[in-house]
């Protein structure tokens, strides 16, 4: 078996929680816009903090990833993969992007006939995310027996 860093299950029990807040989204189309868009508009502390925390634990996931390459878990590549995407991310939403800025004005218009196939594939993400946070949990403590 591979062997997990103990950090690694919190990494996606993280990433699930946070993508999970989203069923807010589908709860209240008007106030989860409302907020995400104030918070990227406005750039205060909690903008910055979330950026901050998301862009540490992407590049931490991809070192993990290189570091790791000899004995690469399947999940692995999420940090390469989902962390480059994420980290592309959060660059085009500082930069401001314009392609990023229209990108992110239609997915939360809260009249698109998509609004609830976006939000919902991020909900699905987010509980396979989480799911498997537990699931390495669970290997992690089982690896700590396996002497």
């Amino acid at each position: 078996m591979k062997r997990i860093h103990a950090w690694e299950p919190w990494f996606f029990v993280f990433f699930g929680v946070f993508h999970l807040h989203r069923i807010w989204a589908i709860l209240d189309r008007e106030s989860y816009a409302s907020f995400w868009l104030g918070v990227m508009e406005h750039r205060g502390l909690s903008f910055y903090l979330i950026m901050g925390l998301l862009a540490l634990l992407c590049l931490v996931g991809i070192v993990t990833f290189f570091r790791e390459r000899r004995q690469n878990a399947w999940w692995r590549w999420i940090y390469l993969l989902g962390g480059s995407y994420v980290l592309f991310d959060l660059f085009a939403i500082a930069t401001e992007m314009a392609l990023w800025r229209q990108l992110l004005s239609a997915m939360f218009d809260t009249g698109s006939p998509c609004w609830d196939a976006i939000w919902i594939t991020f909900i699905l993400l987010g509980a396979f995310s989480l799911a498997l946070g537990v699931h390495l949990r669970s290997l992690f403590e089982r690896q700590g027996t396996e002497a």
